[in-house]
């Protein structure tokens, strides 16, 4: 078994004879490392995970215990990326790591079994996440969840089951797919052909903001263009070690997107825009799509990236408010769009944007992180929140949906009077001058 390992690791982790020795453990990613702060341990740092998975694919070390825990207690928020001056791609590495966790004897625990069909059976399938959804919205709109919450049902199972239950989004009445036309055109004259993901959890959890997008881009003279064959990004899976479904939506998503003319790809989550910006890397070896991918890749934009650009075509009305804004780490850390939305935001008169201690600092959302690791999880959150506490701010801004359901659970679980939007939502109001909520 662990040469098998070792050899899996050769192959995924070390494409190159060298990539691993880039790291050249100088330690400035240690004060950006959210999980290093929690321990203060060596392995559980950028660098010192850096040489669990050395050793590993050089047979100094055994697959254990130690070293699944701590690529699992990575968030893969790749804030040491940022800071790191030798410019490692330490994401890529923990999360080929995982991949060789999830092929090993540990991919076969119950637990990684029903995240691996969680993944491939409901998420990667558009009919079955809305069949999914469907049921769990009726548990949530018809009393069912209030009910069982109000007689303890969930801290008979588990004490923190109850409040994991608490973390899911709110199923949204109409999915945003449902109602989308394939072309949606400006009132006025088309100025931009922009193609746009619906997205997976994006599509059945946060419809609302994907109308909000697609408004913003017809108020702003694009056509937009909604494949209806398209999928979910796949970026759940490649952070989670399931690489083979990633590669698959890929290049489903490569395929479908291809048969339209557009400008642009526009993308209005974090971590969904910093994978698609990433198939061209992902698919870089295979011969049929390599060239495809690298196009595809090439023409992804962030909402707010896609308008910081054309900020001077664009008429903001008033909007009063007190405002601060948090960067999502895969928009600022991996996409490296940090000053764009903020561009845009000052942009809009009567907005008060209140700067955030520690912005990009990772809420501890991080995909399903705050699920199974909610304790740790909720220090990181608590001191998001508290930091949010000294802006004064009323409103909360950030670009991911997964940072958005974690600061709206912060803000009850910590008593922060704030209200959490994504910024097109407040974006969509100075557009049409309106101040209503």
């Amino acid at each position: 078994m662990s040469e098998k390992i070792n050899l899996l690791v050769l192959q995924k982790i070390l494409p190159n004879d060298d990539i691993l020795s880039q790291c050249i453990h100088c330690g400035m990613c240690l004060a950006t490392c959210p999980t290093y702060e929690l321990t203060k341990l060596e392995r559980s740092s950028p660098r010192g995970r850096i040489r669990l998975i050395n050793a590993l694919a050089k047979s100094e070390i055994e697959l254990t215990d130690t070293f699944v825990y701590e690529m699992n207690f990575c968030l893969d928020c790749q804030a040491c990326e940022t800071a790191c001056p030798a410019g490692v791609k330490y994401g890529s590495m923990v999360e080929a790591a995982r991949e060789v966790i999830s092929e090993s004897e540990y991919g076969a625990s119950f637990s990684n079994k029903f995240k691996k069909f969680l993944l491939r059976n409901i998420l990667a399938s558009q009919p079955k996440l809305k069949f999914v959804s469907k049921l769990l919205f009726i548990y949530q709109s018809f009393g069912i969840k209030k009910f069982l919450h109000s007689i303890g049902f969930f801290k008979l199972l588990s004490p923190k089951l109850g409040e994991v239950d608490k973390l899911s989004p709110e199923v949204s009445k109409t999915f945003s797919s449902n109602i989308f036309q394939e072309r949606i055109k400006p009132k006025g004259e088309i100025k931009y052909k922009i193609a746009f993901l619906t997205g997976c959890l994006m599509d059945v959890m946060f419809a609302e903001i994907n109308k909000d997008t697609v408004d913003v881009l017809t108020l702003c003279n694009c056509e937009v263009i909604n494949p209806k064959n398209q999928v979910c990004c796949g970026s759940l899976h490649a952070h989670n070690g399931d690489i083979e479904t990633a590669i698959k939506l890929a290049k489903k998503n490569v395929d479908e997107f291809g048969k339209f003319d557009y400008d642009f790809l526009v993308s209005n989550s974090a971590g969904c825009g910093a994978f698609m910006k990433e198939y061209g890397h992902v698919l870089q070896n295979d011969f049929n799509y390599s060239e495809k991918a690298k196009l595809f890749s090439e023409k992804v934009k962030d909402i707010t990236e896609f308008l910081s650009d054309i900020l001077p075509e664009i008429t903001f009305h008033n909007v009063e408010g007190s405002f601060t804004y948090h960067d999502a780490c895969h928009l600022a850390h991996t996409q490296k769009v940090t000053n764009q939305p903020r561009k845009v935001l000052n942009s809009i008169p009567g907005i008060e944007l209140n700067n955030l201690e520690e912005s990009t600092w990772c809420c501890g959302s991080a995909g399903i992180y705050n699920i199974v690791h909610y304790d740790d999880s909720m220090k990181m959150l608590e001191r998001k929140m508290e930091n949010i506490r000294k802006t004064n701010s009323s409103t909360v801004l950030t670009g991911n949906p997964g940072c958005i359901s974690q600061i709206k659970y912060g803000a009850k679980k910590f008593n922060v009077n704030v209200e959490v939007f994504h910024p097109v939502t407040i974006i969509k109001r100075a557009l049409l001058n309106s101040n209503k909520k």
